[in-house]
């Protein structure tokens, strides 16, 4: 028996062989913000380019009060994916938004199914 178990069984409890867990306050991390230099620098893309992805909601950005692009930390490696979309398979940036949106869904449903815990015929991810 672990010594919080043994704290827990001088007390009256209704349910046999409770286990009672001490709560912790956890402190919301925020994720790391990218600037449009940061951004550019890491996935090897002018920022003239990442700023019409913005436009065209391929990837999503916010302002600062300075109307400054502001990025979460994944936006490079969902750019990398832009850019293997349509390099690799000609698309045009209409094209790759609706392929992105189709695999965000995958993504979403393949993640349903392995916590549900019914395997699915594969396991790999589509890209």
């Amino acid at each position: 028996m672990t010594p919080r178990q043994q704290q827990g069984a001088d007390r009256t409890d209704e349910r046999p062989n409770a286990v009672h867990y001490t709560l912790v306050a956890a402190r919301r991390v925020e994720r790391a913000r990218l600037s449009l230099d940061d951004v550019a620098y890491r996935s090897s893309v002018h920022p003239q380019l990442i700023q019409r992805f913005v436009a065209l909601s391929l990837v999503e950005a916010s302002r600062d009060e300075a109307g400054r692009l502001w990025f979460d930390a994944r936006v490079p490696a969902r750019i990398a994916r832009v850019q293997r979309l349509h390099t690799g398979l000609g698309l045009n940036y209409a094209a790759i938004g609706l392929v992105l949106d189709l695999l965000d869904r995958i993504e979403q449903l393949e993640a349903a199914l392995r916590r549900s815990g019914h395997p699915g015929k594969e396991q790999t991810p589509w890209t």
